[in-house]
């Protein structure tokens, strides 16, 4: 049963009460938050996490821009009837249209305008321009002409080719596992030569230029979107001289085409841009080597479509081959996966 209080009873409590008061302001000063000081490791973890958040979208932008270019030779077997050099005009006119867009819509012109500026960037461009230029045709003609698989082999090599550039160029670090997958990919390419009687040369273009295109991307201070602009602005002079030149001629297959090359050829702007894209975005946030894990995925889908699609030849020593490079890929990837996990459990833990 609940009772009023007496007033005397009130009037002690009220009493205590005061009697309390400085200690309960000195207790609240007591009890304010603590202030939190940075120390080293709090700031690197901090880092690290920084550091994987840009490396999973790093992985998202790759796994994106590789699935893509995994089903672009269905694209170029459907305009195989025009010549490369014209498709290859057809490319770049097309995504310097797209992408002059993007770039207004997404306000990116001044600043991109601005870096060219600098010498250096400027000159990082011309060569990466260059590269991509020849990468791009010495894949249509490979596809046009029967010879996806080698393409796909190109591509398998690619992703050891970047272990080798980032040792040389930016000082990675190769582990011994690495050196061995390297070597197998080597034994590889030079069992197929000696075999077939025919330098694989179309592989060893695209890999080497495709290579160095991702190791200039790398070292260039531009967004991805700005950076494939100008890319393909720099080149755009020489292939609207020669789409023009065949115009005049009559010979352009916008002219003398079936109507489905006609629509397909306008498309090449976004079967171009939108993987580049998402490359440039991947190799800005990943190291060369965690690129080149990821890019086997494509030549994986070529390889499938050479032999199970478009019929190419597959002989026992195109087997033997791919074997080795698959086993080179198996070892990496299994290396890469066991450097990542050691690197993790050797991160400083968040506080």
């Amino acid at each position: 049963m609940n009772s009023v209080p007496s007033a005397r009873n009130h009037g002690s409590a009220a009493q205590t009460h005061a009697t309390h008061a400085p200690t309960g302001a000195s207790d609240a000063r007591t009890d304010a938050a603590p202030v939190v000081r940075d120390t080293p490791v709090d700031r690197d973890a901090l880092a690290f996490r920084v550091e994987q958040s840009q490396a999973m979208q790093g992985v998202i932008f790759g796994l994106a821009a590789y699935l893509w270019w995994g089903v672009v030779p269905v694209y170029f077997k459907a305009v195989a009837a025009v010549p490369a050099l014209e498709v290859l005009a057809h490319r770049v006119i097309w995504s310097v249209v797209l992408l002059g867009f993007l770039m207004r819509v997404f306000r990116r012109w001044p600043g991109a305008l601005a870096s060219l500026r600098d010498r250096m960037t400027l000159l990082t461009l011309v060569g990466s321009t260059t590269l991509i230029a020849l990468n791009w045709l010495t894949f249509i003609w490979a596809v046009a002409s029967g010879k996806l698989l080698q393409a796909s082999l190109g591509y398998y090599i690619n992703p050891l080719v970047n272990v080798l550039l980032g040792f040389v160029f930016l000082s990675e670090r190769l582990r011994a596992w690495q050196w061995v997958s390297v070597g197998l990919a080597a034994v590889s390419v030079t069992y197929l030569t000696s075999t077939c009687g025919v330098f694989p040369w179309v592989a060893l273009v695209l890999a080497v230029s495709f290579g160095f295109y991702g190791l200039l991307r790398k070292i260039v201070r531009l967004d991805s979107l700005s950076g494939l602009t100008l890319e393909t602005l720099i080149l755009s002079p020489l292939m609207f001289g020669y789409w023009f030149w065949l115009m005049g001629r009559g010979d352009s297959a916008m002219q003398t085409g079936a109507a489905g090359v006609k629509w397909l050829l306008p498309l090449s702007g976004i079967v171009t841009a939108v993987p580049l894209l998402f490359f440039a975005g991947a190799a800005r946030r990943l190291r060369l080597a965690t690129i080149g894990f990821l890019q086997y995925i494509a030549p994986t889908m070529h390889f499938t479509l050479a032999v199970a699609v478009f019929g190419e030849s597959f002989t026992p020593a195109h087997a033997l081959c791919f074997a080795m490079i698959w086993i080179a890929l198996t070892v990496y990837s299994i290396d890469a996966v066991l450097a990542s996990r050691r690197s993790r459990i050797a991160a400083p833990a968040p506080r």
